[in-house]
């Protein structure tokens, strides 16, 4: 399993019930790409990118923008 970014946490490619869950292990949710930008309401911490680990929590970005959670 490699890690898709430079951060050092473990990537927990699993999907989580809701964004309540997901927010305990990534506050700032989870973006597909390092390109991705947000187009909702204005987020306090940077989203961890994982396009595996996005894909398996699609159904949590209500907005479209391909960040979950945020």
């Amino acid at each position: 399993m490699t890690n898709e970014t430079a951060d050092a946490r473990p990537i927990k490619n699993k999907s989580y019930k809701n964004c309540m869950a997901l927010n305990k292990v990534y506050k700032g949710g989870v973006a597909k790409s390092r390109t991705t930008k947000n187009k909702g309401v204005k987020i306090k911490n940077k989203p961890f990118v994982s396009k595996t680990l996005y894909n398996k929590n699609k159904k949590n970005d209500r907005d479209k923008d391909g960040i979950a959670c945020e």
